[in-house]
């Protein structure tokens, strides 16, 4: 392996020139830039206690009103990336917004993509142009680039989500925007996951008769969710993640084109190795308690905490209880490293 030059080797005259002309030379910033092995990474892992994050949040309740707001959210900033900077790992937006009851957050649409990972509260809805999806805790909602959406709360007591954005890649291309509507008029009927999408397997026949809807299902409820783990938990075998990935009805595909959703069941006891891949991700706890180590850095969890893992990690996860499983829900980048044709997984 051969040693680079720095900076220091040129002439300063040289080094002045380049400056005035807007140049840099590549060689003494090629292994910062293309480092063998593994990527250089500043993205931390990073455990978010709900517990600590809660609190906050309802004080920012009673401090700001939704007029003020817009959306009322604290955003889970990973300290290696700035906290400035919003992002939880490079790819990855997720902020806990919080809705009161009579609240609501008025409609809009934006460029990036965007999911709602219901924590908990009873009453809230999101619309999504024009389908109503109620959130219930563990439901994923889906509100992509584009598409109209606003949130209410016809219950009681808080109601808190886990938004999960593809922000920091669509504002890095300087494409970030959003677009102030007319509230909605809800259809009168119920959504897509209760009438249309009902079994796996099973589409509208119109559906492979018309060209594809990009997101014909918008809302995934956790009860279906956690049901379906529980049944795929029986035929698994033991050290073999019980994991289900969230797609597309009609196409099989990621129902989300930048990022991915996964839900992973771990059983009573268990302690699971996951596939080391090159994604970052996010990992929100559903239930349960235990601890997840991070390319050696061991954290413990509970009930609604959230993990920043960064790309390449190599992730260990363990159940505390030996009667109960846990549940974990996962954003991930994969979708997109595979459109751009690098993502790797190892063993």
């Amino acid at each position: 392996m051969s040693q680079l030059g720095t900076l220091e080797d040129l002439p300063l005259d040289y080094r002045q020139g380049l400056t005035a002309r807007n140049l840099v030379p590549l060689w003494p910033a090629l292994r910062a830039a293309l480092p063998y092995a593994i990527p250089s990474r500043r993205t931390q892992p990073t455990l978010w206690r709900y517990a600590d994050v809660r609190p906050q949040l309802l004080e920012a309740g009673r401090l700001t009103p939704i007029e003020k707001a817009e959306r009322r959210v604290l955003v889970l900033a990973n300290p290696g990336l700035g906290l400035e900077n919003m992002q939880a790992t490079p790819s990855i937006y997720i902020g806990m917004q919080l809705i009161l009851p009579g609240e609501t957050a008025p409609n809009h649409k934006h460029s990036p993509s965007a999911v709602r990972f219901v924590v908990e509260g009873d009453g809230g809805f999101t619309i999504v142009e024009g389908e109503k999806c109620p959130m219930e805790p563990g439901d994923l909602i889906l509100t992509p680039s584009g598409l109209w959406h606003e949130h209410g709360h016809a219950g009681s007591g808080p109601v808190v989500w886990m938004d999960a954005l593809d922000l920091p890649l669509v504002y890095s291309l300087e494409a970030s925007y959003c677009t102030e509507g007319a509230p909605q008029t809800a259809r009168n009927e119920a959504d897509g996951s209760q009438t249309k999408y009902r079994r796996s397997g099973l589409v509208p026949w119109s559906a492979v008769n018309r060209p594809r809807a990009n997101y014909p299902l918008v809302r995934f409820p956790w009860r279906e969710v956690k049901a379906a783990l529980s049944d795929l938990a029986t035929v698994t075998p033991r050290g073999e993640a019980v994991r289900l990935a969230y797609v597309n009805p009609e196409t099989g595909m990621e129902c989300m084109p930048i990022l991915g959703f996964s839900a992973i069941h771990l059983r009573p006891g268990e302690s699971l190795t996951l596939p080391r891949h090159s994604a970052s991700s996010v990992i929100n706890v559903v239930d349960g308690s235990g601890t997840i180590e991070i390319d050696g850095k061991s954290f413990g969890f509970e009930q609604f905490d959230t993990a920043a893992v960064p790309t390449h990690a190599v992730v260990r996860l363990e159940n505390a209880s030996a009667t109960r499983p846990a549940h974990l829900f996962v954003v991930d980048d994969a979708p997109m490293q595979k459109k751009l044709g690098f993502y790797e997984m190892f063993g």
